[in-house]
Formats: structure tokens, C-alpha cells, sequence
């Protein structure tokens, strides 16, 4: 029904409020020659005349609110008591200063409400944690990039060793199944730096290299290198575990993708309170990443890649765990752990040609 009442101009006013005023049982507004009331349900004309309407104080709800209720928070209020099924009406009384009015005898019961709602919204949204400073050390990280791609060519060529030595790198240092269970160790890590050819060498870097980057400023090359070489290391031990014994591979890839897992897992951890239940995103979009990159070609070693993965989420886990307790790395943790993955890398390379 309409109602016309032909009295002085109420205090409402469409022009400042620009949006219906009234919610739950029906919606108020003004024109510039009288006071209509569209009812939507079955109050009365009679009730609504007499009904009297009070306003709700901020600082009763809310404490820390400003006693002059803004804007956006009485339209979000007004909301939280539609829904809830208050009759409310908001008002502006003079350049943003705002009231919501409620009947008198549902006072209580949208108080109530609101500073229900006020209380399980106390957090929310949660706090970003604070930016970490980015580490810069773009040249490091590329200097080894480049020292993998002229390790590949040193292998393709046909060079003779101190002592006559004339080694077959593949042979010597392919992560095949059999020999690591037999004992040959050093072969996980080895495998890491032997690619079958440039194109394959092309795609680990070229696509491992923007997350070794990223993984880098994040923690620092020394620390990025060392979880990047036990991921993949870890990965090609499990590969082994569970492949047949007659399994073998070679590639840097088993540690990309060890690398997209730590990147994830830091993440998931760093931003587990702001995500909530979606905390597990990072990861999802990492597993997404894996399927895209990981199972293409005729050669590709899924277990490698997926258990590099797993290692790398595992890895960056608990490193993210141990950051938030006891802080980055200083710069001379930072090498110490450089000149470790180096002598790694150097150690194994040396077991493999002694032996072969």
C-alpha cells in the first residue's frame, strides 16, 4: 500500500541519502512535494505513524568506533540488521553525520545484534604480516645459472682429466635407481647438474630460473641454494626408493620444482591467518604449476618432479616455521651455507669420478 501524509517535510532525504533508508519490513523515502511510505508487508499505516524511533550510540556497540557514525559503517550496520531481520532506517543528518534509527522496542535486540556481529568480526580482516625486506643478489643467482649451462658444455666435450682420466659424466653421475640404493650417494646430487641436451638445459633454466630468483630475494642466495639442493637431492632419493632399479634420469628439474614447493609452503605458512580456509591456495596453484610444466615430453620424469615437489613443500615448511622464530639468515650465516652447497656439489662430482 502507499500512504500520503500531507505534514512538514521529514528529516529524510533522498538527495543526501541516495539509497533506501529502510530495511527489513519495508522502505522509506522522500520526494520534493510530500512523504510517501511503500509498505512491502502487512504493518499498518496506523503502526508506522506512532511507531517511535530512536537512535543506536556507536560507542554502546563499539568502543573504539568514533562517537559520529560514518558513513560506510552505517550502511554495513544497516545491513547486518536486514539481515537479521530489524527494521532500521538510516539518516544524514548534516555532511556525514550519519544515524541508524531503529523502532523503540527493537533496541535492545539490534544492539544485541550488532555487537554480536562487532565481536566475531573483531579481527577481521586479519592483519597482513609485515614485508619482508627483499634481499638483492640478482648477480649471484645468475652467476650460477650461468656456471650450470657451462658446466653442460664441458660435459659435452671430450675432455681429458688430470691423470688420463677421459669420464663418462653421464654414467658417472645419472641418478639411476640401482647404483643409489647400492650405496653410490652422491648420485642425487649429481644427476642435478647433468642435462641429456640444450634444450633441456634451456627449459630448467629458463623456467626454474624465475622461481630460483624469486626464492632467492626471499631468503637470501645462500640459503635459497642450500634448500634448493636438498630438495632436489631428496626428491631424487625418493624417486629411487620407489622406481625400478633399472630407472634413470638426469635434470635440474627435480629441484625446480623442489623450489616452486619451498616458494608455496612459505606462503601457505606466512599467510595462513589472512587466507583462513583458503590457506592451502599457494599450494593448489603450485600443483596446478606442476601439471602444466612437469608432465609434458616423451622423457619426463613425473616421480622426479612430484617428489621434488613434495621435498621442497616439506622443506619450505619448516623453514618458514624456523624464519618466524628466529629471523632471517644474517649474511654471514648467508655464505656459510653458499660455500656448504658448493662443497656438496664439488664432493660429490669428485666421489663420482674416483669411483667411476
Amino acid at each position: 500500500m502507499t500512504v500520503k501524509y500531507k505534514q512538514p517535510r521529514p528529516i529524510f532525504n533522498e538527495k543526501q541519502l541516495k539509497f533506501e533508508k529502510y530495511f527489513g519490513h519495508g522502505m522509506a523515502f522522500s520526494n520534493e512535494d510530500d512523504y510517501s511510505l511503500e509498505m512491502e508487508d502487512d504493518l499498518s499505516q496506523n503502526e508506522m505513524a506512532a511507531e517511535p524511533w530512536v537512535n543506536i550510540e556507536a560507542r554502546l556497540i563499539n568502543p573504539n568506533l568514533p562517537e559520529i557514525l560514518g558513513k560506510e559503517q552505517a550502511r554495513l550496520w544497516s545491513l547486518v540488521l536486514d539481515a537479521r531481520g530489524v527494521p532500521c532506517c538510516l539518516e544524514n543528518r548534516h555532511q556525514g553525520r550519519w544515524q541508524l534509527l531503529v523502532p523503540r522496542e527493537e533496541l535492545a535486540r539490534a544492539e544485541w545484534e550488532l555487537a554480536a556481529y562487532e565481536e566475531k568480526n573483531r579481527s577481521w580482516p586479519p592483519l597482513q604480516p609485515p614485508p619482508r625486506p627483499m634481499v638483492e643478489n640478482t648477480l649471484a643467482t645468475l652467476s650460477i645459472l650461468i656456471l650450470l649451462a657451462t658446466f653442460h658444455n664441458l660435459v659435452r666435450l671430450d675432455m681429458v682429466l688430470p691423470g688420463g682420466i677421459r669420464p663418462d659424466w653421464l654414467a658417472a653421475g645419472s641418478a639411476r635407481a640401482e647404483l643409489i640404493l647400492a650405496g653410490d650417494w652422491w648420485r642425487i646430487v649429481t644427476a642435478l647438474t647433468l642435462h641429456r641436451d640444450v634444450a633441456h638445459l634451456l627449459g630448467n633454466l629458463g623456467i626454474g630460473g624465475m622461481f630460483v630468483f624469486l626464492l632467492c630475494r626471499e631468503l637470501g642466495s645462500g640459503l635459497s641454494w642450500s634448500l634448493i639442493l636438498t630438495a632436489g637431492a631428496l626428491g631424487n632419493l625418493i624417486n629411487a626408493l620407489l622406481q625400478p632399479g633399472s630407472h634413470d634420469s638426469v635434470g635440474a628439474s627435480t629441484a625446480v620444482f623442489g623450489t616452486v614447493g619451498i616458494l608455496a609452503a612459505l606462503s601457505s605458512v606466512r599467510y595462513r591467518h589472512t587466507l583462513r580456509k583458503r590457506w592451502g591456495l599457494p599450494v593448489a596453484a603450485a600443483l596446478a604449476l606442476l601439471v602444466l610444466l612437469g608432465t609434458e615430453g616423451k622423457n619426463t620424469d613425473l616421480g622426479a618432479h612430484f617428489f621434488g615437489f613434495i621435498s621442497g613443500s616439506i622443506i619450505g615448511l619448516i623453514t618458514e616455521m624456523v624464519i618466524a622464530r628466529r629471523g632471517h639468515p644474517s649474511a654471514l650465516l648467508n655464505a656459510l651455507l653458499a660455500i656448504c652447497a658448493g662443497l656438496v656439489v664439488a664432493v660429490s662430482w669428485l666421489t663420482a669420478l674416483a669411483l667411476a
